[in-house]
């Protein structure tokens, strides 16, 4: 028996024994976990205390008859908190309490103190704001009850656990988001108590977790990918393709931090940014990739691509989005999805910005497995403008506290500099690394359509399919869903349909059999909302798109003669029966409509782009 048997969880052996974890054994292996997790962005000493305290409520009486005769000993449930005859057993305000008093003596103030409060009281339920309007859910209110202290401290734990060192570490460097270092110091204490907990009660989840591919070894796999294109001698657009691949692996020596990659669709961006991701991180020893595009759509074709290419190395890539189909997942991803812990994590913008910003352990647990590494920004034109603040704001407070570099990779560069005509804290315009040495050039290069207009308000969807139906093959792209299904129900059988009210399978599915007719030169009529625009590589030899900005008319016309195969292709945008839906979409209509009637801007340059959202933005 161990320090008075003070036990932290009870799992069962083969033959039904109780098999005891002891308190005193899991309060340091979470402290010495969470400390080499904070380590990385210098806070050590700050979480190491949180995760010797996170449990000292459980020293308490109530709480080892609870684990014992309630929970512990018939049921594999110990680790949450629950109720039993006496009512809640709370073991989380305990080390709380604790911090604010040691603090409080050491310093003559508890405010230091609060920051490992937040985090120990917070370990299950998440973390709680100082104070609230409903009070009893606040952590102050929490802190009053200061009975829960002197029960844990009369079951007398032991030096190893209630020793106080105050630390020393200064990461809060002038600038620095307080609230975002808590979160980041939460992160590493939660992830290291579920780590702990995980190998103790189940420890085939614990060696399921492992995986040791080397970045080195994935980089090495991508190279020889890469030069089975280039055993030909490159010609016509693979020549700028090669050039736009030699650009990214030249600049991943550059300092860590800010980057652009402004590559026209069809320039190869996907795998040329891996590339660059790759060489860079190994370069800056970095510990991983994320890769972050806007639509579940584009996630599973980037995915497939990835895993095509590290078909080697199964538990290479992880896919981590609400629309994974679950016969894809397996033991090792199930478990790695929760804490990021794989080489490559592909995701949704929503999951990598939420995520940043959460308070929730489950979605928070990530957070520290961010922290030291590359960030590929796929479709940059996507970020929400309704947040566009918070997200610039926690792009800049990562690569500059936290050693991420960030790409913000698109064909359509939106303009996220800092403004002094209006209030807009974008980024400092010599701070961002743009990767390509000539993106105007390269823009022109890869003009392979002409935009063309319709001209007046079509009054009747009949007057658009007369237009489509003059053509074998077409793309026809709408806002709105209902126009989208209107539309595909005027046009004959055989047309195809895509659409966000359809399931993620559904849409990957269509989209499949549309790239197999393309292949095979078949007539292949679509009608699609703007789902298909980012990143799903099709290759049409007409387009027609709803009146919309500037940075969808250019991606609607990398759906057009995307491979360069005919001398020119046609982008043909048109004024719907109905306007754009209110907002967000009506206004880069608008913005979209006045600047193409200005003969004197070609529409598809990066200073129309860069004009477009500028004035996108101030709007």
């Amino acid at each position: 028996m161990k320090n008075n048997s003070f036990i932290a969880h009870v799992r069962f052996d083969g033959e039904g024994n109780p098999v005891e974890h002891w308190l005193e054994d899991h309060l340091c292996n979470v402290a010495n976990i969470s400390a080499k997790y904070a380590s990385v962005f210098g806070s050590e000493d700050w979480v190491e205390l949180a995760g010797r305290w996170h449990d000292l409520g459980k020293y308490s009486a109530d709480f080892q008859e609870y684990i014992r005769d309630q929970s512990g000993y018939e049921r594999e449930n110990a680790h949450v908190e629950t109720t039993n005859m006496k009512g809640r057993v709370n073991h989380s305000s305990a080390g709380a309490l604790y911090a604010l008093e040691q603090f409080k003596k050491e310093m003559g103030t508890d405010i230091a103190g609060r920051i490992i409060a937040y985090l120990i009281a917070g370990h299950h339920a998440g973390l709680a704001d100082w104070s609230s309007e409903s009070g009893q859910s606040s952590l102050q209110y929490r802190m009053q009850d200061t009975d829960l202290l002197l029960d844990a401290l009369r079951g007398n734990p032991p030096d190893s656990v209630t020793g106080f060192k105050l630390p020393t570490s200064t990461f809060l460097k002038q600038g620095a988001d307080p609230s975002f270092w808590i979160r980041m110091l939460f992160s590493c204490l939660v992830d290291a108590d579920f780590l702990d907990t995980e190998s103790f009660m189940s420890p085939e989840k614990t060696e399921n977790r492992k995986q040791d591919v080397p970045l080195e070894t994935l980089n090495q796999a991508l190279d020889q990918h890469l030069a089975k294109f280039s055993e030909k001698e490159p010609e016509g657009i693979n020549i700028y393709r090669k050039q736009i691949l030699d650009n990214c692996q030249n600049s991943a020596k550059e300092r860590s931090g800010l980057f652009s990659l402004t590559v026209p669709t069809g320039g190869g961006k996907t795998l040329s940014s891996l590339s660059f991701a790759l060489r860079h991180a190994i370069e800056h020893k970095k510990d991983r990739i994320i890769y972050v595009i806007p639509y579940t759509s584009i996630i599973e074709q980037t995915s497939d691509v990835l895993k095509s290419i590290f078909k080697d190395f199964p538990n290479a890539v992880l896919e981590h989005h609400s629309n994974l189909d679950p016969e894809k997942e397996t033991s090792y991803s199930r478990l790695a999805s929760q804490n990021w812990d794989a080489p490559i994590i592909v995701t949704t913008a929503v999951q990598y910005f939420e995520s940043l910003y959460a308070a929730r352990t489950s979605r928070v647990r990530k957070l520290h497995n961010i922290v030291n590494s590359v960030v590929i920004l796929d479709e940059a034109q996507m970020l929400p403008p309704d947040y566009l603040m918070p997200v610039l704001k926690v792009i800049k407070e990562l690569s500059a506290y936290y050693d991420v570099s960030h790409v913000l990779c698109t064909a359509t560069q939106p303009a996220l500099e800092k403004r002094t005509d209006f209030n807009f804290d974008g980024f400092d315009e010599e701070s961002v690394k743009e990767i390509i040495e000539n993106p105007d050039e390269l823009t022109e290069v890869f003009k392979r359509v002409g935009i063309v207009s319709l001209g007046d308000k079509i009054e009747e969807w009949e007057q658009l399919v007369k237009q489509l139906m003059e053509h074998e093959s077409f793309l026809c792209i709408v806002d709105r869903r209902s126009d989208a299904q209107e539309l595909y129900e005027l046009l004959p059988t055989g047309t195809l349909h895509l659409s966000g009210l359809m399931c993620g399978q559904h849409r990957s599915d269509v989209i499949e059999q549309i790239k197999a007719k393309l292949r095979r030169n078949e007539s292949v009529r679509v009608v699609s909302t703007q789902l298909i625009e980012a990143g799903v590589d099709v290759d049409f030899p007409v387009v027609f798109r709803a009146m919309a900005g500037l940075d969808s008319i250019a991606q609607a016309a990398g759906r057009c003669n995307r491979e360069g195969k005919l001398k020119k292709g046609f982008v043909t945008i048109f004024n719907p029966p109905k306007p754009a839906p209110a907002g967000y979409l009506r206004m880069a209509a608008e913005l979209g409509q006045i600047l193409l009637s200005r003969p004197e801007l070609d529409p598809l340059s990066n200073k129309s782009f860069k004009e477009f959202f500028k004035k996108l933005y101030w709007t």
